[in-house]
């Protein structure tokens, strides 16, 4: 689950609310900090929080707050309030969780 051999994509939403580097990080997460770290499920959460004026992500479980990672990315208050990734064994993708109907 999650791995970087896969094809992975982030939605037309996520493109238009985040910095690149905000996405990336997203999956440098996953295959450097979550990957052998924390359980995850095919369908995980984040939450985009404002920390010092730096974008934080925090990892849920269950509506609970599991892990935060920081960035050196400046918040924006337009940016979206949470985020999911979803591997369907094939391809993976960033999305709002309004874009995604499973």
């Amino acid at each position: 689950m999650f791995s970087n051999q896969n094809p992975r994509y982030a939605s037309y939403e996520v493109v238009n609310s985040l910095p690149d580097e905000a996405i990336d990080f997203i999956w440098y997460m996953l295959d450097n900090y979550m990957q052998g770290r924390f359980p995850m499920t095919n369908l995980i959460k984040f939450n985009l929080i404002n920390s010092s004026n730096h974008l934080s992500y925090d990892y849920l479980i269950n509506g609970d707050v599991v892990a935060t990672f920081d960035t050196p990315y400046p918040f924006q208050n337009q940016f979206p309030r949470t985020v999911v990734v979803y591997d369907n064994g094939d391809e993976q993708i960033i999305a709002l969780p309004s874009e995604i109907n499973l």
